[in-house]
């Protein structure tokens, strides 16, 4: 009996506490990540490498639709400098949706086309994995993805 109701007290008393953290955002957060991915957008376009280092983390990742990967915010710039000069045209970025893991991370889901100068379009995928270090959003990685056509 008192083992019970010691389990019943500790029950009570621990149970309020494991709560799921919420992840409730407001519109500035969203702004601000939509503001991000267009600032990728103008820094691929320009190949502006000094804004592109101020929205990359050091240890950003990138997965692109060949099947390379590029590491780190060197490796990184540097491929998308030569995809930039390899695959020329005006690159688009939508963004789908944001879902926030927690109030420091976030995912977003964006379209990705290329207006090739030969009038053809590229549709792709992108997702972004967003953190919010040193009071700004951040990329931390990207995949891009090439659909098949297959469902």
């Amino acid at each position: 009996m008192k083992n019970t109701f010691l389990f019943i007290l500790v029950q009570m008393v621990v149970m309020p506490c494991l709560h799921a953290q919420g992840t409730t955002t407001d519109g500035k957060q969203n702004q601000e990540i939509y503001s991000l991915i267009d600032k990728y957008t103008q820094a691929r376009e320009k190949k502006d490498t000094v804004l592109l280092r101020s929205i990359l983390t050091e240890d950003v990742d990138q997965l692109v639709s060949s099947g390379e990967w590029r590491n780190g915010v060197d490796g990184s710039i540097s491929g998308m400098l030569r995809s930039t000069d390899s695959n020329p045209g005006t690159r688009t970025l939508k963004v789908d949706k944001i879902r926030f893991l927690n109030a420091e991370s976030g995912i977003v889901d964006a379209r990705y086309e290329i207006q090739n100068t030969d009038g053809t379009e590229r549709k792709m995928w992108s997702t972004f994995i967003v953190v919010y270090n040193g009071n700004v959003w951040k990329i931390s990685a990207i995949r891009n993805m090439l659909p098949t056509g297959r469902q």
